[in-house]
């Protein structure tokens, strides 16, 4: 398994207004697995999300990244987890959080620079990114020259760029139309299915007919990782919307 995270548990607010988010999550994915996550809104998601990417610490449970090498944390703070964000987990969210004033090579070069990396190493590897998610024409455009489905493919390329094995992408499909989130999910695909270096996807969205075209669907309720089926896991009657 590529990621593990066992028992993690996550809460908010002290004595009789303490909130319990995530009461023991466990999940594990495979190296190259989409997976899609879904539940109703204040269920967890993007709690359990933060803790996985190093921007969250837990308050019980462990996280565990068989990357090379293995990263283990969970309850530690984000300054002690560095590493994750640098190599272990990459991030792409609704908002494409690109700099307007640099091209959209530029914007992956400058990410892979604040990690560390040379200049010349991080042009590079931006331009490899920029390959792999089919903007290998458009790489000096400007951001605002692109359309909203293109400036999300530079936000996966920048994600990707820093070789991490795994990517937590937020309602990546949010602010799309639909054939531009259904092609980015087709992107997420092709890079989960690169012979060569595949990688993982674990993606959180309200759209179930984008999570029916990953490889897995999870569901959250009550702070639990509940069924892959979403009669079962949210009742066929509760009345929630996706």
């Amino acid at each position: 398994m590529l990621l593990e995270v066992s028992g993690l548990k996550k809460g908010f607010g002290t004595g009789s207004s303490r909130l319990e988010v995530l009461k023991g999550v466990d999940l594990s994915m495979k190296k190259g697995e989409l997976v899609a996550l879904m539940g109703p809104s204040g269920c967890g998601k993007s709690t359990l999300l933060n803790i996985i990417g190093g921007l969250l610490k837990g308050d019980s449970g462990s996280i565990k990244i068989n990357a090379d090498p293995p990263m283990k944390y969970g309850t530690k703070s984000p300054n002690q987890v560095i590493e994750v964000r640098r190599k272990g987990v990459g991030w792409i969210f609704q908002d494409f959080h690109l700099l307007d004033h640099i091209t959209s090579l530029e914007n992956v070069i400058l990410s892979l620079e604040l990690a560390g990396m040379s200049s010349e190493v991080a042009e590079q590897r931006a331009i490899s990114a920029m390959e792999r998610v089919d903007l290998s024409e458009r790489m000096r455009f400007m951001p605002n020259e692109l359309s909203g489905g293109q400036q999300q493919r530079v936000a996966v390329a920048r994600a990707i760029a820093g070789s991490r094995p795994l990517l937590l992408a937020d309602e990546p499909t949010g602010n799309l139309d639909v054939k531009a989130g259904e092609s980015v999910i087709e992107l997420f695909k092709e890079l989960c299915s690169d012979p060569d270096d595949p990688i993982s996807v674990l993606m959180v969205t309200h759209d179930p007919l984008l999570a029916s075209k990953a490889d897995r669907m999870l569901l959250m309720r009550d702070g639990v990782t509940a069924s892959s089926d979403i009669r079962s896991a949210w009742g066929e009657d509760a009345g929630v919307e996706s």
